[in-house]
Parts: C-alpha cells; sequence; structure tokens
C-alpha cells in the first residue's frame, strides 16, 4: 500500500489503514513516526484504561466482556494486548487476541496485539506511540493490557488515565501484587474468578491493604468480585469505570494525568535523542581512573549545551 493511499484510508477511517499504520509505528519506520508528528493535533481525548495484574488472573477474559459492555457504549473501542514476544522472532504470540473473541462481533471495535518484546514494565516500547495513533484516529476508548510480568507494572500507571489492578481469590497472588507496587497504582481492584472459594477473603484482605496504601488524594478504591468464566457482575465493573471517569473528569485530575503524561513523553524523547547523540563520544573515553561524574560532565560540555553545577542539584 503507498504511503499517500495509506494516509488517505487512514482518514476515511478505515481498519486496514489503522493496522499498517501501527506496524509502521511499531517498527519504528521514518513514515510512522512522522505521520504521527503532522497529526498530533488531531487526537481526540479518548479515555485510557489499563489492565494489570499478575500472570493467569484472566486479564483477557475479563476484557473479553468489557468489549462486549463498551462496543455498546462508545463509537469506536480500541483494545492493545501486550502479548509476550517470540523468543524467536520477536513478534506477538497472539495468545490475548485468542482469548478476545467478542471483539470480532463488533465492527466498532479493533484489537491490537502487539509484542512486549522483553519490556520490564509489562509495555512494549512503542504502547503510547500506537495509543497516539488510536487517538488521531477517534477511538473514544482505548484499552491496554499488560503482559502481567508482576515486577514493574509503573509503566500502566503512566500510559494510562486509570488502572483496573485484577487479582484471585488465592492470597498468594495478592501478596505478590503488593510486591509488585501494584497495590499503589490500581484505581479499581478486581478479584476475578470469584466462583473460587475464598473471593471474600481476597476481598477484605485488599480493602485492609488499601487502608494503609492512601493515594495522594485519599480517594476510595472500589474494589470488585467477577467471574469472566461466569459472565458474572461485569455489568457492575463497567457502571464502576463509568463513575470512575466522571470523577476525574469533573476533579480536574484527568486533565492532569494527561498533561503529566505529555511531559514525560517530552523528557523521555529528549533522554533517547541526548544517549543516541552522546554514544559517539562514550566510545572514546579510555580513562578508567576518572570518574563517572567527571566523565559525564566532560561528554556534557562536549555537546555544546552550557553545564552549571547546579545540574547535579535534585529538582
Amino acid at each position: 500500500m503507498k504511503y499517500e493511499k495509506l494516509i488517505s484510508d487512514f482518514k476515511d477511517k478505515k481498519i486496514s489503514a489503522l493496522a499498517r499504520m501501527i506496524t509502521l509505528v511499531d517498527n519504528e519506520e521514518k513514515d510512522g513516526i512522522e505521520f504521527l508528528r503532522e497529526n498530533y493535533d488531531k487526537r481526540k481525548e479518548s479515555f485510557r484504561l489499563g489492565i494489570t495484574g499478575p500472570p493467569g488472573v484472566g486479564k483477557s477474559s475479563l476484557v473479553n466482556h468489557l468489549i462486549n459492555g463498551f462496543a455498546k457504549k462508545y463509537k469506536q473501542v480500541g483494545v492493545i494486548a501486550i502479548d509476550p514476544s517470540s523468543p524467536f522472532t520477536g513478534g506477538a504470540l497472539l495468545g490475548d487476541r485468542l482469548r478476545m473473541q467478542k471483539a470480532f462481533e463488533y465492527e466498532n471495535v479493533f484489537v491490537r496485539s502487539v509484542a512486549s518484546r522483553g519490556s520490564l514494565g509489562g509495555l512494549s516500547t512503542s504502547t503510547e506511540n500506537i495509543s497516539q495513533l488510536m487517538e488521531i484516529f477517534g477511538m473514544d476508548l482505548i484499552i491496554i493490557e499488560t503482559v502481567g510480568v508482576g515486577q514493574a507494572e509503573l509503566d500502566i500507571m503512566e500510559t494510562t488515565d486509570a488502572v483496573i489492578v485484577v487479582l484471585v481469590p488465592e492470597s498468594g497472588d495478592s501478596i505478590q501484587a503488593m510486591k509488585a507496587g501494584l497495590m499503589e497504582i490500581g484505581d479499581i481492584f478486581v478479584v476475578n474468578k470469584s466462583d473460587r472459594e475464598g473471593a471474600d477473603r481476597a476481598i477484605e484482605f485488599i480493602k485492609s491493604s488499601l487502608s494503609f496504601k492512601k493515594t495522594l488524594k485519599d480517594k476510595e478504591r472500589p474494589v470488585i468480585k467477577t467471574s469472566a468464566l461466569k459472565d458474572t457482575n461485569i455489568d457492575n465493573l463497567i457502571s464502576v469505570i463509568e463513575k470512575e471517569k466522571k470523577l476525574m473528569t469533573e476533579s480536574g485530575d484527568l486533565k492532569i494525568k494527561k498533561e503529566y503524561r505529555n511531559e514525560k513523553e517530552v523528557k523521555d524523547i529528549l533522554r533517547d535523542l541526548f544517549i543516541k547523540s552522546i554514544d559517539k563520544y562514550l566510545n572514546n573515553i579510555e580513562n578508567t581512573n576518572i570518574s563517572p561524574y567527571e566523565k559525564a560532565e566532560e561528554i556534557f560540555k562536549k555537546t555544546g549545551i552550557n553545564f552549571t553545577e547546579d545540574l547535579w542539584k535534585k529538582r
């Protein structure tokens, strides 16, 4: 597909064009990144919903049911399913998409599996760019499901507007979640597979844990039990999500979150560009007796940027 035709089809809201453009962006190809730059101001104020939790808690099955509900509420729903990477190709294994059969029943739902490519945060490094593409395309809601590595999930908090942490009745998963920091990043907590023994006990355990881990504004964070297998309490979960979105909008928290995300992205891009620009200087440093601080100052000065001692101070 020629690039001009691709752009035309994208503007005509053809899903095939969105899929192709995502491939370009995911592969960091010049045309894809250039399209993002030129169309950044055309983004819709989409609501980004993150779904995370330890492996095996039924995140994908839960998303499948959420799709069924949200497809009837929104004109366009996008889903980014972060899949484990193939050790041979680096591509997504597509396991999540196989569990999201509801998506194929709706023309207004688009699911894209993206390889994690070893990202420790459970997100692909291109997740932010793909989310922006979906916003430019006009998605009202974007659901992002992590690979569930359970150790460095802060990425999902910084990429989305609200985070659902999915757990199961077994206490081991709940304790593991606390160690991973999931208790701090969640806006809504779901005990899935609640048809198992111990669901009520798990809910009390989570509520008790949350009482000791207040967020900055001390807001109450809902804890809900569901069963994706039996399609139990999904409507209630959707209502809670909609309420959270409304509260964030009215309080101004949603606007603040989006502004923070924009600032972080600028810093990340600056960091990447700067590191790439100093690689040639790093290769020329041979004296191992010079401290890392002195080496850093020396390289910094070579870039032509004015160096001052104030740069060492904490912000």
